[in-house]
């Protein structure tokens, strides 16, 4: 059995024990709400099933985004486990926005509670049930790189705490005859919306494209730079088709010497030390030549730093060649995003290289701070 296929049951079988514990606990605390008249312990037991009805939408995700490349999806269909993220989180935030409505309601016309030692036991078995529960999704998420499964072992231990909570409102009813039940409930709504709310902002930040970790960054960075003749490691854009499917493009600095054949050997050793060591395609390699024949060329490195040095907002200045012959001067220039006007400061850099080198035909491009 490959990889993704051992990936994919070990998602689906954790799945569906999360949907049998939701699905029981989301039994028995509806019939002890109904019989208790306990609005928080049935908006607990709503909870469950939202929990159970998410742990069906990630096998049918994982299912989906398991299917092979196919012409129109050359990078085959991961994504499709942020889609069902997404429909998860919308679902998470219409039972928590129910939830209030209905625990609005009770605040304004309340009912006393009946509470039996019965439903007190079921509590605290439920409160065991998804400790062990959040333990075992959280382990198993973490191994088979699941962002669902994670998230379904943080949502179990937040049920856990809602449960207790309820558990004590029980407590303090039987004991002084103060009833929160209704305000308590409405603590868990507001609870379950910030969880649904949280969840969607993730995954559309996953969709839309977001920063590669720096951890990852520097690993493929380090990795590239241990093949011979690399000098240098830049423009790194590593693209995110779902989980364990990432294609990367970088640019890597070399001596100008070198023949095209042996740059041909140098890309593939990159995107095979790569694939094995961190499990990512390099799709592209793209490469800067260092001039080795021209003693100008340290002297404009130099004086290209010193300019560039009076900028703090100008992270890195990469693919430096001089071309004496031609008198051409080229670089790319990385700016921070957090800089107001890049553009501006692109300008001024260029303003002032230019000015420090009269009589040369200067190039300068405006790179992207697209990995730490």
């Amino acid at each position: 059995m490959s990889d993704a296929r051992k990936r994919q049951s070990r998602i689906v079988r954790a799945s569906l024990v999360g949907i049998g514990a939701n699905a029981l606990l989301a039994a028995f605390k509806a019939a002890i709400g109904l019989l208790s008249h306990s609005i928080a312990v049935v908006m607990d037991a709503v909870n469950n099933l939202s929990d159970a009805l998410s742990s069906i939408i990630t096998i049918v995700g994982t299912r989906l985004a398991g299917r092979l490349p196919d012409k129109q999806h050359p990078y085959g269909h991961g994504r499709s486990e942020y889609l069902t993220a997404a429909l998860i989180s919308l679902l998470v935030l219409y039972a928590g926005l129910t939830s209030l409505v209905e625990s609005i309601r009770k605040i304004l016309s309340p009912e006393t509670p009946d509470y039996s030692p019965i439903s007190l036991a079921v509590m605290g078995a439920a409160i065991v049930t998804k400790l062990l529960l959040s333990r075992y999704l959280t382990r198993i998420g973490h191994e088979a790189h699941s962002d669902a499964l994670r998230a379904s072992g943080k949502d179990a231990l937040m049920d856990a705490a809602i449960t207790v909570s309820t558990l004590a409102a029980a407590v303090l009813y039987l004991t002084a005859g103060v009833s929160v039940e209704a305000w308590l409930a409405t603590g868990i709504s507001l609870i379950i919306i910030h969880s649904g709310v949280g969840l969607l902002k993730d995954t559309f930040s996953r969709v839309i494209g977001q920063r590669v970790p720096p951890e990852t960054a520097q690993a493929i960075k380090a990795e590239i730079a241990s093949v011979e003749n690399v000098e240098g490691v830049y423009d790194l854009v590593v693209h995110d088709y779902g989980p364990d499917r990432s294609f990367a493009s970088v640019h890597v600095e070399v001596p100008d010497t070198l023949t095209a054949d042996q740059i041909d050997m140098l890309s593939r050793e990159i995107q095979e030390r790569v694939y094995q060591k961190n499990h990512v395609i390099v799709t592209a390699v793209g490469i800067y030549a260092h001039n080795t024949t021209s003693g100008e060329d340290a002297r404009l490195r130099e004086e290209v730093r010193r300019i560039v040095s009076a900028h703090p907002d100008v992270l890195q200045v990469h693919g430096f060649h001089w071309d004496a012959e031609r008198r051409q001067l080229r670089f790319d220039l990385v700016v921070d995003f957090r800089y107001p006007d890049r553009g501006a400061l692109y300008r001024e850099v260029f303003r002032e290289v230019s000015e420090a080198v009269p009589d040369a035909q200067v190039t300068i491009v405006l790179d992207a701070d697209s990995a730490d």
